[in-house]
């Protein structure tokens, strides 16, 4: 399974003329590469998979995303079956 996680544009430069940028993931940030959204812009919000970002999203969306994020990581610490497999 791939997972992206959103996170926020803060900063964007050019490394070796790949377009890069500093992403804020709730207060971690990090260096992403942003050749696949060139279109984005400080303050919008992308989807990133393994250091790259693969498609802007709004915040809502975003928003929306980290809730279900938060769920899954309470359901993990409470011990609660993530899954739908059942028991014989």
């Amino acid at each position: 399974m791939c997972l992206g996680i959103p996170g926020r544009v803060i900063e964007r430069h050019d490394d070796d003329a790949l377009p890069m940028g500093v992403v804020d993931f709730g207060g971690v940030r990090r260096d992403v590469c942003l050749a696949y959204t060139p279109e984005v812009a400080i303050d919008d919000f992308v989807i990133v998979h393994v250091g790259f970002a693969i498609s802007v999203v709004d915040e809502v969306e975003a928003e929306r995303t980290y809730a279900l994020l938060s769920e899954a990581q309470l359901a993990d610490e409470l011990g609660t079956p993530t899954d739908t497999a059942r028991a014989p």
